[in-house]
């Protein structure tokens, strides 16, 4: 709590990167809205889910004509089913524009408490989150994920200077640690908190193929663990 026994925030508010591309404030809003819903699906295709290409690849005029110059957040939802295991399914739901606190986080919580099947929530917020909003998230029984709607206005993993990354499988692990010989600590390391380690929701103890390529030196391929 501060002085004046309000919540304490976690994170600065963010300025208006996009501002260049609206002469207007519902303008700026909706193409922020449209940008960040098609990254975090992007994304959730990258992790497996079955996602149609009809939703990544609806344009900004046809994104406009659905939801307006002031959409509902509640509509820009989305969950997905994961492709090869029915069991993961993931929601992907806006905040809102507020500070989000404690009652937001507990709204939050009863809107999807009927959802029993799903087990991963990417949450993707407007604005600051109070620390006691932070705790308050140990309401859901699954995972959730936090990005800043500015982190998900670009998709990282398409930007040309980012090497490609692929996520092993717990077999693939295995069989680079045979045939080099190593232990799992020997890996360089990668942190969860890394932005591509968040991109792909990874979690301790996985392994990425990471592969660099360029036009000045020659493509070579390292491994990182997850920490």
């Amino acid at each position: 709590m501060d002085q004046n026994g309000g919540e304490t925030t976690q994170a600065e508010g963010f300025g208006r990167c996009l501002s260049s591309y609206a002469d207007d404030e519902n303008a700026h809003d909706i193409h922020r809205y449209y940008l960040s819903r098609r990254s975090a699906l992007e994304m959730l295709k990258d992790r497996g889910y079955s996602v149609p290409a009809s939703e990544i690849d609806l344009s900004l005029p046809e994104f406009k004509a659905l939801h307006g110059l002031n959409p509902d957040i509640d509509r820009l939802q989305f969950s997905a089913t994961h492709a090869s295991d029915p069991n993961k399914r993931m929601l992907i739901m806006f905040s809102g524009p507020g500070v989000i606190k404690v009652g937001t986080v507990r709204l939050i919580a009863g809107q999807i408490a009927n959802k029993d099947t799903l087990t991963g929530l990417v949450l993707i917020l407007e604005n600051q989150i109070t620390n006691q909003a932070l705790k308050a998230m140990d309401l859901f029984k699954f995972k959730v994920e936090m990005f800043q709607i500015t982190d998900l206005l670009i998709n990282i993993t398409k930007h040309v200077l980012k090497p490609k990354h692929q996520v092993l499988t717990d077999e693939e692990k295995k069989k680079i640690l045979k045939d080099y010989c190593i232990e799992e600590k020997q890996l360089p390391r990668i942190l969860r908190r890394d932005a591509i380690a968040r991109y792909y929701g990874l979690e301790k103890g996985q392994v990425v193929k990471v592969t660099y390529s360029g036009d000045i030196t020659e493509s070579h391929v390292t491994y990182r663990c997850v920490w």
